[in-house]
């Protein structure tokens, strides 16, 4: 009987290994996507660069066609808190702040409900919610400042946060009813075997896994809320309750314009929704983006 030898270690065939790729010049067509990303990027921040520059210019530098200021006048960003503004800032915050909560209070258990049951009357509820998102606080200013005015609320801040928070709750409840209809049932049910009621896995189980969304939802609001002029130019009447995007009117006069102060009051009117944005801003991607990926 013959025996098989195995063959030895010098006359194994080697196994073939592929030489590491070389790192070469980036494709055209990469190139050109960044390129095109930065002159959008440029073309978006282009205005903040101007107005933060011309901020920073005295009375007299502002006929100059230098693009840089010759003299940093760091005094128009001081003056702004002993102007009066800093109250308009807390009137924007207190009014940006209310809408959003409001809004939170009532989008989430009807978004809630309505991705969890198909009651009838669901899709008509849906796109009524829908269809006052078509409706712009301009075409309604009368109804709104008569029907404010038969209850006593103009020139209040709670008029500002019930219109900016009505006016952006069906947004807010067709983005969490997407993102709840996207979560499992199968999780809540092993919560209600666990013992949790529907309140303890809605805010154990539910929420935690929806917060992308929600925090999409409350980003969203903040801002609009924070930007809005029209509503609040109508049912304002004293300083002292008026926002900041009503207030920085001020510094338009008939015959003259107070460039500096009123682009230093816009810097600092930027600034807490910068901050509020970079902060959640991996958040609000990933609510935007859900269920994009199954």
């Amino acid at each position: 009987m013959a025996i098989k030898t195995l063959p030895s270690q010098a006359t194994r065939p080697r196994p073939h290994v592929r030489p590491a790729p070389r790192r070469g010049m980036p494709k055209l067509k990469t190139v050109l996507v960044a390129a095109a990303a930065y002159v959008v990027a440029f073309v978006f921040l282009f205005p903040y660069v101007v107005m933060l520059l011309t901020s920073l210019r005295s009375q007299e530098s502002l006929r100059e066609v230098s693009f840089w200021p010759k003299e940093w006048v760091w005094s128009n960003l001081a003056n702004f808190w002993t102007s009066g503004l800093a109250g308009n800032l807390w009137v924007t915050l207190k009014v940006a702040g209310g809408s959003t909560v409001l809004v939170l209070l009532v989008a989430l258990p009807a978004a809630y409900y309505s991705a969890r049951h198909h009651f009838r009357g669901r899709t008509a509820f849906l796109i009524l919610v829908l269809i006052t998102q078509m409706f712009q606080p301009t075409a309604m200013l009368v109804g709104i400042y008569r029907e404010f005015y038969q209850f006593g609320l103009v020139d209040s801040i709670w008029s500002l946060i019930l219109v900016n928070g009505g006016f952006n709750l069906a947004f807010a409840v067709w983005i969490l009813n997407a993102y709840f209809a996207s979560i499992p049932r199968e999780l809540e049910e092993a919560a209600f075997i666990d013992g949790n009621g529907r309140f303890g896995a809605l805010f154990r189980i539910t929420l935690p896994l929806a917060m992308p969304g929600v925090i999409t939802a409350l980003i969203f609001t903040f801002i609009a809320a924070w930007n809005e002029f029209v509503v609040a130019l109508t049912l304002t009447t004293t300083p002292e309750n008026q926002p900041l995007t009503v207030a920085l009117n001020s510094f338009i006069g008939q015959y003259q314009v107070d460039w500096q102060n009123l682009f230093a009051g816009s810097v600092i009117a930027t600034i807490p929704v910068i901050i509020l944005f970079a902060l959640i801003e991996r958040k609000v991607v990933g609510g935007l983006t859900a269920g994009s990926i199954k």
